[in-house]
């Protein structure tokens, strides 16, 4: 028997998942979120608020200590000086020319600078060299 018509074939899906049309899931667009800038602005400022006194209080300080140590050179020099040109205490200092072959001299031939723009004073032999800044800041420039 010949059969003219044979039966149509049923075209089924190897699985079921083809069957199914494919769904995108929706991208998140890359970058960040206000709630995320805004948290970050707000910790950088935090450690802004912290950071900046501490830095400009340890630079008074180094500033006062350099000040301080150069008013040691400076009374240094100032003996050494006494001691050469047989000068007693409470003698008068030609202040800075006595002084200027006792001590290391900066870049323009001269005393170094206080550093936070201060001048330096020596009147006597024995005396105390200061700094015009002395109280008037803190930490202040004296020699202890």
């Amino acid at each position: 028997m010949l059969l003219l018509n044979p039966p149509i074939a049923q075209s089924t899906p190897r699985n079921q998942k083809e069957k199914k049309m494919k769904q995108i899931k929706p991208i998140r667009p890359a970058g960040f979120t206000l709630v995320e800038i805004m948290i970050v602005v707000a910790i950088i400022g935090l450690l802004a608020a912290i950071a900046i006194p501490n830095f400009v209080k340890a630079r008074a300080t180094s500033q006062a200590n350099a000040c301080i140590n150069n008013l040691r050179q400076i009374d240094g020099a100032a003996n050494e000086f006494a001691l050469e040109a047989r000068k007693t205490t409470g003698a008068a200092i030609s202040f800075p020319t006595d002084l200027t072959p006792y001590i290391k001299l900066n870049a323009n031939s001269s005393l170094p600078p206080c550093p936070a723009g201060g001048s330096y004073s020596d009147p006597s032999v024995g005396g105390t060299p200061t700094c015009s800044l002395g109280n008037t800041v803190t930490p202040g420039h004296y020699l202890p």
